[in-house]
């Protein structure tokens, strides 16, 4: 089972940014696509942006425009830039494997003036 730490969540105004970097155990990412997904209060989970391993991007309609997902092989860790956020886009943020059921913690995203 592949271990994720998601990182880089905190509070921040309306208009800010904010980058999350999602750590796996392994060499996975460098084999399989990643996706940011977030869950906010009394919500489902959804996805907010996806990379494949051939490095296409898939965003939800609510980010295009504003978030921007990454990664970097050598150093197993995917990323997702947020900027212009929005109240919300407030949820605790999850990445996973895709096709896999293997979750981090999460990190919390809170924005709000």
């Amino acid at each position: 089972q592949v271990q994720l730490v998601e990182s880089g969540g905190g509070l921040v105004q309306p208009g800010g940014s904010l980058r999350l970097s999602c750590a796996a155990s392994g060499s996975i990412f460098s084999i399989y696509g990643v996706a940011w997904y977030r869950q906010a209060p009394g919500k489902q989970r959804e996805l907010v942006a996806s990379i494949t391993s051939g490095a296409y991007t898939n965003y939800a309609d609510s980010v295009k425009g504003r978030f921007t997902i990454s990664r970097d092989n050598a150093k197993n860790t995917v990323y997702l830039q947020m900027n212009s956020l929005k109240p919300e886009d407030t949820a605790v943020y999850y990445c996973s494997p895709l096709g896999t059921s293997s979750w981090g913690p999460g990190t919390q995203v809170t924005v709000s003036s």
